[in-house]
């Protein structure tokens, strides 16, 4: 069933007037040195990641797919999760939101650079810490703030379910960084919708906030507000972010 335009501006309304934070822990001062990984081939690095953990979510079924961008050098990355709020009737629900990836030191292939369409605060690094490409990978993201930073770190899969040996390889590193592990949430990979035709789908991309769209948007139905693709680690699980907008 696709999403009614009324009823989804009404729905994450109520979402984002809700609203805490998107995954992210914050921290006084300047975002920790996370060593970017060395020889790290892009290529190999493309296709579909399951997200095992991650900093303070309580998303699920998070799935990440990075293809290649228009442009040399430039990426896409797909996340796509279930919702949490919508998930009350027995359909699926699921939100894409598709973000840009760029390569701005050549020499230094994993530490990039990533900026989503809702994010008011610009681009945030996108640091590969390590990976073997065919079975895990462990990202950093970090953006500054005034004078504060909020990181983000992210363990992947390449199927729903990862050796211990890995997660703790991955863990250790982050420590090694001062980047505390056990800001990690276990993201459940199970019980994962299977057919996106179904329930309320929601998918946002730079496209998205086209002139046209937006005046569109405007026009029909006035500002709303919303953000990204994941929900906090709250007791009530709201989505987060700062200034937020679902179009359609």
């Amino acid at each position: 069933m696709s999403c009614k335009l009324v009823s989804c501006l009404v729905l994450f309304f109520v979402i984002a007037v809700s609203d805490k934070s998107n995954a992210h822990t914050y921290h006084s001062g300047e975002c920790p040195l996370v060593e970017p990984m060395s020889g790290f081939d892009m290529s190999q690095f493309l296709g579909i990641w399951y997200a095992v953990q991650k900093t303070s979510t309580a998303s699920s079924c998070l799935i990440y797919n990075i293809t290649r961008g228009s442009e040399p050098g430039e990426y896409l990355i797909e996340q796509t999760s279930q919702h949490f709020a919508l998930g009350l009737t027995p359909l699926k629900h699921e939100y894409s939101y598709t973000g840009e990836i760029t390569v701005p030191h050549r020499d230094v292939p994993a530490k990039m650079q990533v900026k989503f369409p809702l994010n008011v605060a610009g681009e945030s690094s996108f640091t590969v810490f390590m990976t073997d490409y065919s079975n895990y990978a462990g990202i950093f993201s970090c953006q500054k703030v005034a004078f504060t930073h909020r990181q983000s770190a992210t363990l992947l899969s390449r199927t729903r379910t990862l050796d211990k040996m890995y997660l703790d390889k991955m863990r250790t590193r982050l420590a090694s960084h001062s980047v505390d592990p056990f800001d990690l949430s276990i993201i459940s990979q199970t019980d994962c919708p299977k057919d996106a035709s179904e329930g309320y789908n929601i998918h946002i991309d730079p496209d998205t906030f086209s002139a046209a769209n937006v005046a569109n948007v405007f026009r029909k139905a006035g500002e709303k507000i919303g953000d990204g693709v994941e929900w906090t680690i709250d007791a009530t699980k709201k989505v987060g972010g700062v200034a937020k907008t679902i179009l359609f």
